[in-house]
């Protein structure tokens, strides 16, 4: 038998080596589109998408559902923005959450959970993370993705070397470009960014939302985190709401700083009648600090490097060796959506969401338990 020569043998194994990694590359890749199932529950009475508010979104991978809770008695309104960054979970789990246990009582609730549908389809470069992560519900485990903080690059591209804010001609860094909470009030012609932005700024404006809720998380050491920013329109709301949450939790009220452009608790401010308002909680995933970023750090927020932190005085939280875990997150979230609802009173009536689980219940029992169970 002639024997192969050793770099033809080497040249080979390589190539099969390729092969093998464009396929599972490839079924990655295609994995990453597959949204996680939604369950609407009882309080569900419609659904959108967000193209009827912005055509140009129509077939893209930008457009995205909204949900509908319609009590059937008149009265106020919240628009709910999860996933405006998909590597933020608590604000998405805690969309879902509303979307598949709420039943309101009075007026509307609005649900955008993928507000970023774009930015659930990939990862952000070099950071090493899931995914996708797990929370066990009452009747089994349920799958949901960990996306990027930005449009998916292959939905839009090329960032350019400055992001100019279109309409205060504020400028930042290029990559801000693909930024939804950059992006507002939008432009219907713009980049897929600024036409989701649209989008939402003309759902707000054509149903005459009353206050609207963007759910983030910011990292342990960041400045303005376990806090409520308010428009200064909504500075009274996010006050009186303080002192009834100050009795369950650690928060504070910070002022949207008027010369930074493109965030809703400024833009939809300033653009539309809606009461804006943006959380944040503290996730150990977002900052610079942390170890690995696993599936299970990601719902538990165990990393011994911020509990160290947090022993040095570096951190703006005190941060437990048990971590800051998507339950806690996701009750500050939910609990503080509620006291919005019951600290609002103005002329549009009240809005009322029914049974709401409280922040301890939602730590005691876990977000799993408010979440439906898979089918």
């Amino acid at each position: 038998m002639k024997k192969i020569p050793r770099h033809i043998l080497t040249a080979s194994l390589l190539c099969v080596f390729v092969a093998v990694m464009v396929v599972v590359l490839g079924i990655s890749f295609r994995s990453m589109k597959e949204a996680e199932p939604i369950y609407p529950g009882p309080g569900v009475t419609g659904q959108e998408m967000l193209s009827k508010y912005c055509p140009n979104l129509k077939g893209t991978a930008g457009d995205t559902e909204i949900y509908i809770l319609d009590s059937g008695v008149p009265g106020a309104s919240m628009l709910v923005l999860g996933g405006t960054h998909p590597n933020e979970p608590s604000g998405f789990i805690s969309a879902i959450s509303l979307i598949e246990t709420v039943k309101p009582v009075s007026g509307i609730l609005y649900v955008i959970p993928r507000a970023n549908a774009s930015a659930f389809t990939c990862n952000d470069p070099q950071e090493g993370s899931p995914q996708r992560f797990t929370i066990q519900t009452a009747g089994g485990e349920r799958w949901f993705r960990f996306g990027s903080r930005a449009t998916n690059p292959i939905d839009q591209w090329p960032d350019s070397e400055v992001y100019v804010h279109a309409s205060s001609g504020q400028t930042l860094s290029g990559s801000e470009i693909r930024n939804l909470n950059r992006a507002y009030p939008g432009r219907e012609d713009g980049t897929l960014t600024e036409r989701v932005a649209y989008g939402i700024t003309q759902f707000i404006k054509q149903h005459n939302v009353t206050i609207t809720v963007d759910l983030h998380e910011a990292s342990p050491e960041y400045t303005t985190v376990n806090a409520i920013v308010a428009h200064e329109d909504a500075m009274d709301l996010a006050t009186l709401s303080l002192w009834e949450l100050e009795d369950v939790m650690k928060i504070s009220v910070e002022a949207s700083p008027k010369n930074l452009h493109g965030l809703t608790h400024r833009e939809l401010g300033d653009y539309t009648d809606t009461l804006a308002l943006l959380m944040e909680t503290a996730n150990a995933s977002q900052g610079r600090l942390h170890g690995t970023v696993s599936a299970e750090m990601v719902v538990s927020g165990q990393d011994k490097f911020y509990y160290r932190a947090g022993q040095y005085g570096a951190l703006t939280v005190d941060y437990p060796e048990t971590g800051i875990g998507m339950s806690e997150r996701c009750a500050r979230h939910i609990s503080a959506l509620n006291e919005f609802c019951k600290s609002y009173d103005g002329p549009a009536g009240t809005i009322d969401l029914g049974e709401m689980p409280s922040y301890k219940e939602i730590i005691t029992n876990g977000i799993g338990a408010y979440l439906a169970s898979p089918k």
